[in-house]
Parts: structure tokens; C-alpha cells; sequence
């Protein structure tokens, strides 16, 4: 990528910003208008990181491509050069979760034309989250980064709260409390940092290579953690999360499951590991214990749910512990799985939701005990609902194998009994799914079921478009590997 290439990465935050402003000048009953205007938006939001996806080469020697920067504040009271910028670039790991977002948002805006009630609201918040997502990925500025990671967060609570179901206003509370609390940890770290550097600038480039004091890394390091880790769904800061699934509406816990529990994982991985190496090194071990808990308890947790929200719910915070078991090994092929699972369960736990959203708009229930032979009544459902389950088991072919084996094969290297877990874990997983695709979907049908219809076309191709990246993941892993391995090996204290 070229500095030419940093106007797509600004353009991949300000279209859906741009988007929610537009919105808010057309009149809510024009239904027409916001269909259109968002079916316009969402496309281009997809081309635009296919562009970012392909046009990024790794080169040796340059940590991050298509660095363009404007200067907003510098040379007054604390700031120095470049003090505060408009600064966006990209490396190997945020092109591959760029991609995710862009394939996310699709389907996402397709099942949400669905939505009667204040349509023109939801898009708004809808594209202002998805606009603070993209910037999380592509800014370099630590001043603008938190900001965009907070414009991330803080429509969740409206979007759950006024078009979520069941406990919606409990789940909406409970998820920004936890969230916000987090978020004081980080903003703790981002001033911790800029003062102990003394560059006189939040700039991410310079902060990941200033010099730093162990001892400070060994402190602030947990801190990143625990901030960027309960948006990541990290054991024991994950309670918030299976409740906000349950009552989010579909489009919400797609991009909540799907993209933004990989912003707090993603967090971990750029403030923690990049910008406090030592700190790292130091603490891995305990992210090690952290990750196969969570991955475990997630997975047990999971097989004794009736909900099947609830059941992905909690299946999200088993295959997120992966994630940061990954992370913990600090090996290349540790890492390359975690940045890979963080790719792969957004794609299938965006599938789950989308399809769950689907047939609850009809039935209204999602208790798997009241459900049996629906493969009779809802082919096409089932088959997209099999396929996901298959990838979140793991099934060679598709992306939940290619990512999990990196992660396997990371442990067992750094440490063989942790490595066991995280097989009996993916056990328990195909336990659990595999017990609900038996007990829901085959048998004989439920006659209280007969009247449910197919999910609509819409929802059909937004399905289609996650199955589809499913299996290019699960079949043709090495696009994702070429950009992902490479950006990992230069990053201080990762060891093959």
C-alpha cells in the first residue's frame, strides 16, 4: 500500500459516518431512501476493505502501510511535534480484521431492513458503531484511537435498550456499565504512556518503538488487559456479554459477537503486547490460565443452555478464550491462530446470530427443547445453521479448523498441558452443537411449528455472503496467513 492508499483507510470510517449523517436529514418515513441509502453504504464499505485486504504486501521493514497523517494539535501546553494527529495506516492483523468488519456489515444492513420501529434511528447508531470500529483499526493516534474505541461502545446501549428483546434493558445497563468500567483502565494506560514516554505526541508508532521502563510495563500492562479484555468477553469480566447477546437485536449481535469483542482482544494485542513488550512477556503466563478458563468455562457453560442465543453467547466467550490463550503463547504461530480465530468466529457467530434473528422474528421463541425436526419445515435455514455449527467445531475445510490448530499446535509448544485443554474444550464444543443440531433441527417435526416460513431473501443472502467467507477462509487460508504471519514475526518479544 502507498501514502495514496491512507485516503481508502479514511474513507473506511467516514462513509459509515458519513452515512449516519446523511441519515439524519432524510425524513423517517421515507423507507425507501434509508433502504437504498444504506444498501449503497454498506457496499461500499465492503469494497472498501476488499481494496484494503488486497492492496496490503507486506514489505520488510515497514511496520504499517498506507500511513497518511494530519496534524490536528502540536506545539501547545504538553504537546510537541505531531502532538495530536489524524493519522491511519494499517499492518497485516488490522487488514485481516478490517476485511471482517467490511463482511459483517453487509449482512448485517440486509436482515435490518427488516426493522419497523424508528428504522432511520437504528441505522444511525448502527453505522456510528461501525464507523468507530473501522477508525479502531486503521487510526494511529492513540488520542483518536480511544476515541473511536468509545464511539464503538457507546451506541450499544440504545440499539440493545430500544430494539432488543426479552431483558433488554437489564442486558443494555449491565454491558455499558462493565464496558465503561473497562474503559477507565484504558484510559488510565493511554496517559501513563504518553507521560512516561515524554515524546510530546500520542502517536503509535512512536509509542510502540520509544523505550520503556519494565518495571512500568510490568503495571500498566494488566491494566490493558483487564480494560481491553472485558470488551473482549475475558474470564471473569465476561458476564455482561451472554446477556447483551440475548437481548440484542439481530444486526447488534452480529456486529457485537462478530467485530466488536475482537476490538478488545485486538486492544490487548496492540496497547498490551506492541506497546509494553516486557509487560508481555511477564504476564503471559497468566493470560495463558485466563484464556483456556475462559475457553473451558465458556464451553461447559454453553452445553447446559436451552436458549440458543444464550448457548451462542457463551460459546463466544469459549472460542474468544482461544483467542487469548493464542495470545498468551507469544509465538508466532500462537498469534497467527488468535488473529485467525478472531477472523473465523466473526464470520460463524455472525451466521448464528443472523440466522437465530431470523427464525425468532416468526416463532418468537428460541428454547432448543421446543424445537425438533425443523430441517422439514426450514431446509434452507438448517443448512447454513449445520454449516456454521461444522465451522465452530472445527471441521477441516471450513475457518474455525484453521484457526483453531494454529492456536493447538502455539500451546502444545509453549505449554503441552494447556494445549490438552484447549482439544478437550473443542470437544465439549462439538458436544453441545452437535447435541442441539440433533435435538432441534432432525426427528419428527413439532406441529406447534408448522406455520414458520424460510428466512427471507434478504436474510438468505446475507447468509450466503458469511458462508461464503467461511469456506475461502477454511479452503484458501494462505491470503489471511501471508499478511498475518509476517506483520507478527516484527512485532518485539513474539518468538517463533
Amino acid at each position: 500500500m502507498t501514502e495514496s492508499d491512507g485516503y481508502v483507510l479514511l474513507a473506511l470510517f467516514l462513509v459509515p459516518l458519513g452515512t449516519a449523517v446523511l441519515l439524519m436529514l432524510v425524513p423517517s418515513r421515507e423507507r425507501a431512501v434509508i433502504i437504498g441509502v444504506t444498501a449503497l453504504s454498506s457496499t461500499a464499505m465492503l469494497a472498501l476493505s476488499l481494496y484494503t485486504f488486497a492492496s496490503y504486501s507486506f514489505a520488510e521493514g515497514q511496520q504499517f502501510q498506507g500511513v497518511l497523517a494530519f496534524t490536528w494539535m502540536e506545539n501547545m501546553g504538553v504537546l510537541g511535534a505531531d502532538g495530536i494527529q489524524v493519522k491511519v495506516g494499517i499492518d497485516g492483523i488490522t487488514a485481516s480484521l478490517v476485511l471482517l468488519t467490511g463482511i459483517v456489515i453487509v449482512p448485517g444492513t440486509w436482515v435490518s431492513w427488516k426493522v419497523q420501529h424508528r428504522t432511520k434511528d437504528f441505522f444511525v447508531l448502527l453505522y456510528i458503531l461501525t464507523s468507530g470500529v473501522f477508525g479502531v483499526f486503521v487510526l494511529l493516534d492513540l488520542f483518536f484511537w480511544f476515541m473511536a474505541y468509545e464511539v464503538a461502545l457507546l451506541p450499544m446501549y440504545q440499539l440493545i435498550a430500544i430494539w432488543g428483546s426479552t431483558r433488554k434493558e437489564y442486558g443494555a445497563m449491565k454491558l455499558m456499565m462493565m464496558l465503561m468500567a473497562g474503559s477507565i483502565f484504558i484510559f488510565t494506560v493511554i496517559f501513563a504512556l504518553y507521560t512516561h514516554v515524554g515524546a510530546g505526541t500520542f502517536d503509535m508508532e512512536v509509542l510502540i518503538n520509544a523505550q520503556k521502563d519494565e518495571n512500568f510495563q510490568k503495571v500498566f500492562f494488566p491494566l490493558v488487559v483487564i480494560g481491553c479484555g472485558a470488551l473482549g468477553a475475558m474470564f471473569p469480566f465476561h458476564s455482561w456479554s451472554p446477556d447483551g447477546h440475548a437481548s440484542a437485536p439481530t444486526a447488534v449481535s452480529m456486529l457485537h459477537a462478530g467485530v466488536l469483542m475482537k476490538v478488545g482482544a485486538f486492544g490487548v494485542l496492540r496497547l498490551g503486547f506492541q506497546m509494553m513488550p516486557e509487560g508481555g512477556a511477564f504476564w503471559a503466563p497468566a493470560l495463558i490460565v485466563v484464556g483456556i478458563v475462559a475457553a473451558l468455562y465458556g464451553a461447559i457453560s454453553a452445553l447446559k443452555q436451552t436458549d440458543m442465543k444464550l448457548m451462542m453467547g457463551f460459546s463466544s466467550i469459549s472460542h474468544m478464550g482461544y483467542v487469548f490463550l493464542g495470545l498468551g503463547t507469544v509465538n508466532v504461530i500462537g498469534w497467527s491462530g488468535a488473529v485467525l480465530q478472531m477472523t473465523a468466529h466473526g464470520l460463524m457467530t455472525a451466521l448464528f446470530f443472523l440466522l437465530i434473528g431470523g427464525m425468532y422474528d416468526q416463532a418468537h421463541n428460541r428454547d432448543i427443547p421446543n424445537f425438533s425436526g425443523m430441517a422439514k419445515q426450514m431446509p434452507i435455514w438448517t443448512v447454513f445453521f449445520i454449516l456454521a455449527s461444522l465451522a465452530s467445531l472445527g471441521l477441516p475445510g471450513l475457518s474455525g479448523f484453521v484457526a483453531e490448530v494454529h492456536i493447538f499446535i502455539g500451546a502444545f509448544r509453549a505449554y503441552p498441558i494447556v494445549g490438552g485443554l484447549a482439544v478437550l474444550t473443542a470437544a465439549i464444543t462439538a458436544t453441545y452443537l452437535l447435541r442441539m443440531l440433533s435435538q432441534a433441527f432432525f426427528g419428527e417435526m413439532n406441529p406447534r411449528w408448522t406455520g414458520l416460513k424460510e428466512i427471507t431473501w434478504a436474510e438468505r443472502a446475507g447468509a450466503t455472503v458469511l458462508a461464503l467467507a467461511i469456506l475461502t477462509l477454511g479452503l484458501w487460508p494462505s491470503p489471511w496467513i501471508d499478511r498475518i504471519g509476517p506483520s507478527i514475526i516484527q512485532i518485539a518479544g513474539v518468538g517463533l
